[in-house]
């Protein structure tokens, strides 16, 4: 949230919420029961957090002990070095060794609808998985895939999915798994970064009944790329795709005749677990290094704890993010499957075949745990009440938001139509760069307000400081930082050391920089407010608006354009773009339609702004620069109070207002 209405209707938010009475007797126990035993926690997780994180550690299997917790100080830290494990083996191979290979692990849903009025539906137990998972590690590694190979992942959310990032794990290949919505330039950008030879896709996706030709935009990226020189293609649409003999495998193909067993690689702590690329205020995105040891024990301990997972009580826990982000890295995968509690995947939209979707997955599977994103709160909002009340959400005992802040009349909306009252919200705050939950309610302690992300998660060191480092006073604005280490942090950019300082650690010396703005209220409860850089967050996902406004400017028309964040009722932050064409182009509604498909082309439909204006000049200070707050008054349709003695030519600003 990054505009001034919405920054101020939170600032005058005061309603309190605590757990529900029964919350401990419906989940079965809560983790963390109280106030005064989060506290205790805390304390101990800051002050001692070798002992701490340990403990946590020691719930896991360890193929070697750590010698150390932890080491070194920002920006160079290691967590459980000398330890030996492996995330695969402690997301199946433990769950089998602890009597549950039976039980499920995860339960997917495709989109097409069938005559049972529900989609496909596949469950795999841990049984099933770890032979699918050996098969397809086998079959990567008779593809020349060895420990330390950066394998690309490019899919729809199909169970494979799932599958090849397990495998990877397994044989120690990093993967880079890149959404499914992102164009074939983006998949060259990330190949290339990576040098990453070997692309793992589907032949296309379902959505909204639609083929998302996933194939096609591989094949399109070969052409920007040289690097690629595999590509393994899994058939879920048989949909009509081209085929490069050599080097195009048909997944099942590769996977027909390999053992069902395949030993899990003994991983360092620090050895690379994946790459994800995360968009920054530069064009270039970048790619974010996670290792081993120290992600698993923080993922698994988030989800444990944030959503009271308890494998012995019934529950079904669904994340409706996609794979291609971080979320699902984390709260599909990887830390809900070594808490043993079944996981589903949703191929495809929320809306289709109609706006009750969701809840109709909800209530047939019994859904216990729900996670997803304030845009689709909002989009559901928009729906109508009579949607998610077709439906018996009787099953709901944890409801969460993750991605951007949620306003606090969809918060509300959230708390009274789906949970019922009766199901307390983690909103919780976090990045990619993060690994897992940063500030989060805890289910059964937290009391909560509508917008606010509450308090830090255990060993979190979180502050909101001046640049010199300085804390600001209650409800004063600040660069949010953490002040110590933590297990998942991210271990670098790949490829770019000076990046990594220059993003992270450079402006508060001694703390991670989160790249948010936020205050702490009277209650300590932290409240983000928005980004400090050029980043807009879309539906909960990362855009840097010189990514955008550079695929404008690749456009033959358009010799300069200037992106900003405008507020969106579904999206939070919708994007407005402002171009000045080159000589021999005249603004029209065609022209305006080319340059949405050629963004579309170039980063991802995602990417595609939601206003785009044509405009003779930009407003520039007299040094040259882009007054961009200005701009983002213009597209939000508000007055200006702020300050442009700067401004070169004012008659810009006057004649981009004229012209709404």
């Amino acid at each position: 949230m990054t505009e001034t209405s919405n920054i101020e209707s939170i600032l005058q938010e005061d309603r309190v919420f605590l757990p529900p009475e029964n919350f401990s007797e419906r989940v079965g126990g809560a983790y963390i029961d109280s106030m005064e035993t989060y506290t205790k926690m805390y304390a101990r997780s800051i002050d001692d957090p070798d002992g701490f994180w340990a403990e946590v550690a020691d719930e896991l299997d360890w193929f070697e002990r750590w010698n150390t917790v932890s080491s070194g100080s920002f920006p160079d830290v290691k967590w459980f070095e000398g330890g030996k494990t492996n995330l695969c083996h402690n997301c199946i191979d433990r769950q089998i060794n602890m009597g549950r290979g039976d039980a499920t692990a995860i339960i997917w849903e495709g989109e097409p609808v069938g005559n049972s009025g529900s989609g496909e539906v596949r469950e795999l137990t841990y049984h099933d998985l770890h032979t699918e998972v050996c098969r397809f590690a086998n079959a990567l590694k008779e593809q020349g895939v060895s420990k330390g190979d950066i394998v690309t992942i490019y899919m729809g959310m199909v169970p494979e999915l799932a599958i090849a990032t397990l495998a990877c794990a397994r044989i120690g290949a990093p993967h880079s798994v890149i959404f499914g919505g992102y164009s074939s330039q983006a998949i060259a950008d990330r190949v290339n970064d990576a040098n990453s030879s070997v692309v793992i896709t589907c032949d296309g996706a379902w959505r909204r009944g639609n083929v998302v030709p996933l194939k096609d935009n591989v094949d399109a990226a070969t052409e920007l790329t040289d690097v690629i020189e595999t590509v393994i293609v899994l058939k879920r649409c048989e949909n009509e795709i081209a085929w490069v003999k050599g080097r195009d495998h048909w997944w099942h193909d590769i996977c027909e005749s390999q053992e069902e067993d395949c030993p899990c690689e003994s991983m360092d702590a620090e050895d690379m677990l994946f790459l994800l690329y995360t968009s920054g205020s530069t064009g270039k995105p970048k790619g974010i290094i996670h290792t081993t040891g120290g992600y698993m024990v923080y993922t698994y301990l988030t989800s444990k704890w944030v959503f009271n997972l308890r494998p012995d009580k019934n529950q079904v826990y669904w994340c409706t993010a996609d794979v291609g982000w971080i979320t699902g890295h984390s709260y599909v995968i990887y830390g809900v499957l070594p808490n043993g509690v079944p996981t589903v995947m949703y191929e495809g939209a929320p809306n289709f075949p109609e706006p009750d979707r969701f809840w109709e997955i909800v209530e047939r599977h019994k859904v216990t745990q729900f996670y997803t994103a304030p845009t689709a709160i909002r989009a559901f909002m928009k729906w109508g009440d009579e949607y998610p009340r077709k439906h018996d959400l009787d099953s709901l005992r944890v409801l969460g938001t993750v991605g951007e802040p949620i306003n606090p009349e969809a918060w509300m909306w959230y708390r009274e139509i789906i949970g019922g009252n009766n199901c307390p919200i983690v909103d919780t705050w976090w990045q990619t760069e993060t690994g897992g939950h940063m500030l989060t309610p805890l289910p059964g302690a937290t009391p909560t307000t509508p917008g606010s992300c509450t308090q830090p998660f255990f060993g979190i060191d979180a502050a909101i400081v001046t640049d010199d480092g300085i804390e600001v006073k209650t409800n004063s604005g600040g660069l949010l930082v953490i002040r110590k280490p933590w297990p998942s942090m991210l271990r670098g950019i790949y490829g770019d050391r000076e990046r990594f300082i220059d993003t992270y650690f450079s402006r508060v010396n001694g703390m991670y920089l989160a790249g948010d703005s936020a205050r702490r209220d009277s209650n300590e409860n932290f409240w983000i407010m928005g980004r400090i850089d050029d980043v807009i967050n879309v539906s909960g996902h990362r855009l840097g608006t010189m990514e955008v406004e550079s695929s404008l400017v690749s456009h033959e028309s358009v010799v300069e354009a200037a992106v900003v964040g405008v507020p969106h009722e579904i999206k939070g932050t919708g994007i407005a773009a402002f171009c000045t064409l080159a000589n021999g182009f005249d603004p029209s509604e065609e022209l305006k339609q080319s340059l949405l498909e050629h963004v579309g082309k170039e980063i991802g439909a995602i990417a595609k702004p939601d206003l785009l204006k044509f405009t003779d000049a930009l407003p520039k200070t007299r040094s040259g620069k882009i007054m961009r707050r200005l701009l983002r008054d213009v597209a939000a349709g508000t007055d200006s109070n702020q300050d442009v003695t700067t401004l070169e030519d004012f008659t810009v600003l006057a004649k981009l207002r004229s012209d709404d």
